[in-house]
């Protein structure tokens, strides 16, 4: 990556995209109307999408109706500000030129994406982690493209991909793995790609898309979404060549575009595999095996897509030691076949200890009561996560409640 000062579309709005001139408050209300009333399709309407022709899609996706239900989901999901600093209520109260000038500069082919605002954020394991804010007009657009092209792409998916699609998650893939553990297939391949975001290769990405869509203009405009500039913390502006950047609402399902590759290979070979994004789980008969197909699949990786192992984080392992979404698995026979548990795992364990123990400090300053209300509030997610551990995972659940009590007590006791 380089520095680099090429042109961007400006779009211009009445009031300041800062808001904070003389404006007043943001007619919010106004613009919503707005939105819900050109989100609505019409009746007659056919969307391109739906059909066998993809040469046209730019249509659909600069459709007013398409924007304004983008723009509608992007607030919906809130997000910080991009560089340009508009936030998403900024953004509802100008709703009507926003999609205006983000539809003319798609039809006309003068669009070009804002920088992306680049943050740094912990990772639970150490490290961290870039996530790339587009400004909240470029989510738009993103979000836009992502409603066209995603009934196109959804549907040509392999079922063990689990991450970013609808009706899909954690829930569906820790099923899936238990289902090939419980036939007997318990020595597991975990391979983790390193910095898959960041190293994705755009022409190979594009030529993926060109498969199904033969529309230039939108394979153009996703190409500027993939080259938009990077600004990192410190005000240095990078040109962007390769990787798609998250945080933008695009980028997941260009990433399972990429490796659906993957998943075919996989399945060409007659693999059993689970795969959430770029953590994938491959399970076979013996340790022999597994060194065999990670030897093979490393190959094909490297050499075919242009992407890099991570060797620290992937392995060769029994099912007890694998981490796969916060979760590990235990096998034993029961005389009539295998039986499969659901566990916890240690890296888990340890990562909700150490929330407990930052969201209960002893010399805790406020009500007793609000302390129980935000620790509830994260307990009630993380049991929404970890709701699928079987009855092996009491005892140690019983552990990490009793220490969320001694925590408790401590804070009474002071």
């Amino acid at each position: 990556m380089r520095s680099t000062g090429h042109r961007q579309l400006s779009f211009a709005f009445a009031d300041s995209p800062q808001g904070s001139g003389e404006g007043g408050t943001p007619d919010v209300s106004g613009g919503r109307a707005f939105l819900l009333h050109t989100a609505k399709p019409k009746k007659t309407a056919r969307t391109v999408a739906g059909t066998a022709d993809t040469s046209r899609l730019l249509e659909e996706v600069a459709s007013a109706a398409n924007l304004a239900q983008a723009l509608l989901k992007v607030i919906r999901n809130q997000g910080a500000p991009g560089v340009d600093g508009q936030t998403v209520e900024e953004a509802q109260q100008q709703a009507a030129p926003l999609i205006a000038a983000l539809r003319h500069g798609l039809l006309t082919g003068r669009y070009r994406p804002g920088d992306v605002r680049q943050v740094w954020l912990p990772k639970p394991g150490g490290g961290q982690r870039g996530l790339g804010i587009p400004n909240v007009v470029d989510r738009v657009g993103q979000q836009a493209v992502l409603q066209v092209l995603e009934p196109i792409f959804e549907p040509t998916f392999h079922p063990s991909s689990h991450g970013f699609r609808p009706h899909r998650g954690a829930h569906t893939a820790i099923a899936q793995a238990k289902e090939h553990l419980t036939a007997g297939y318990q020595t597991v391949v975990d391979i983790d790609l390193s910095k898959f975001f960041d190293l994705v290769h755009h022409q190979r990405l594009l030529d993926r898309i060109a498969q199904r869509v033969s529309d230039r203009r939108l394979l153009a405009v996703v190409r500027h979404m993939l080259t938009a500039g990077v600004v990192m913390p410190d005000g240095t502006k990078i040109a962007v060549t390769e990787g798609t950047p998250q945080g933008g609402p695009l980028s997941p399902l260009l990433s399972n575009i990429v490796l659906d590759e993957w998943d075919r290979e996989l399945q060409r070979r007659g693999h059993r595999f689970v795969r959430y994004a770029d953590d994938c789980n491959i399970f076979v008969r013996s340790a022999r095996a597994g060194q065999r197909v990670m030897a093979s699949i490393r190959h094909f990786l490297e050499r075919r897509l242009r992407l890099k192992v991570n060797e620290e984080k992937s392995g060769v392992r029994p099912p007890h030691e694998v981490h796969f979404l916060g979760f590990r698995f235990q096998c034993r026979w029961i005389g009539e076949g295998w039986e499969t548990a659901v566990l916890l795992s240690a890296k888990a364990e340890r990562r909700l200890r150490t929330t407990v123990r930052e969201m209960t400090p002893p010399n805790w300053g406020r009500s007793l009561a609000a302390c129980m209300k935000d620790l509830s509030r994260y307990l009630n997610g993380w049991v929404a996560h970890f709701r699928l551990c079987t009855a092996e995972a009491v005892r140690a659940l019983q552990v990490v409640d009793a220490h969320i009590r001694r925590r408790l007590r401590a804070i009474i006791i002071r």
